[in-house]
């Protein structure tokens, strides 16, 4: 397939502020049971809530690039029904809400917050099985159709949002900062787990087709010669990233390194030296992993009328 920045940006994004929300909450939930030290005031919570709602705004906005006619956006909900797709745009702005609203009752000292940020989780899976289950339903795009798909997106976006988490409360203090580092570190490493574990998976992928399926001829030798018209066309375009096996090779073990073992590296420092700076280095270079893992995501998927365009994919 064909990786469409906008959409790489809208999962990265969205994912990162999802898991900053759930490592408040976690905070919130560990202070009231006495298992993480509490929290003085609601200014913690209300400035990760902004800061996760910064995170999830960028990412809505960045999928407006990816429709043809923005002004339109709100009929891709009408099919909620059936899709993914529509669930997830409608769930987005549900989740974001909820964190809006938590925020303010932080910083507005209501009661409540508790039970609000429960909600707010709920939405918040609700949104992750949402966005992996846009993919994981495609049953004809091998590579997607699976649970570690949805697997996938949940603990990719709890790593990069409890690193996010640990760099913020290492700035804001509030003696958690170890917590959500080891919770990062936890989450990097099961996240890594299960996308080898795809990775494994689709290197072991039979596709289901075959050229002479493709045009319905069952001749044993069928070379294509001409891809049949002058130029490219939409489906060339938007099913086939166009790139060498060697750039696939090169992203996947930039992802495989950016992503997983040096911000886990980084976040083990961090929490020994007590050092800011290495938090943040820690997510910059895992979100940068994570944009190579989603590119390399998309395109890894192979969609079977490549077959009949094979010559010119």
């Amino acid at each position: 397939m064909h990786p469409a920045f906008s959409v790489i940006f809208l999962t990265t994004l969205i994912g990162v502020g999802q898991g900053l929300f759930l490592a408040l909450y976690v905070a919130e939930a560990g202070a009231l049971f006495e298992l993480l030290p509490a929290q003085e005031g609601g200014g913690f919570f209300a400035a990760g809530s902004a800061l996760a709602l910064g995170f999830l705004a960028v990412g809505l906005f960045a999928s407006f690039f990816h429709l043809g006619h923005p002004e339109r956006a709100w009929r891709s909900a009408a099919m909620w029904r059936t899709s993914w797709l529509s669930r997830e745009v409608i769930v987005l702005p549900g989740f974001m809400a909820a964190v809006f609203a938590y925020g303010l009752a932080h910083y507005l000292g209501f009661g409540g917050t508790l039970m609000l940020g429960g909600l707010g989780v709920l939405l918040c899976l609700g949104l992750f099985i949402c966005t992996g289950m846009i993919y994981a339903c495609l049953r004809f795009l091998q590579e997607w159709a699976t649970p570690l798909t949805v697997v996938n997106f949940i603990l990719l976006g709890c790593a990069s949002g409890f690193t996010f988490a640990a760099a913020f409360a290492a700035v804001a203090g509030g003696g958690v900062t170890l917590v959500f580092g080891e919770w990062a570190v936890v989450l990097a490493l099961a996240a890594m787990c299960t996308r080898v574990a795809a990775l494994v998976r689709n290197r072991r992928i039979k596709p289901k087709s075959s050229l002479q399926t493709a045009i319905g001829v069952k001749h044993p030798r069928i070379a294509q010669k001409a891809q049949g018209f002058m130029g490219g066309s939409f489906n060339t375009r938007e099913f086939f990233h166009g790139r060498q096996p060697s750039v696939l090779r090169l992203v996947k073990w930039t992802f495989l390194v950016l992503a997983f073992p040096v911000p886990v590296a980084l976040l083990l420092a961090a929490m020994a030296l007590n050092s800011q700076p290495f938090f943040m280095l820690a997510f910059a270079v895992q979100y940068c992993g994570l944009v190579a893992e989603r590119w390399f995501f998309f395109a890894q998927a192979n969609h079977p009328q490549n077959l009949y365009y094979q010559a010119i994919s």
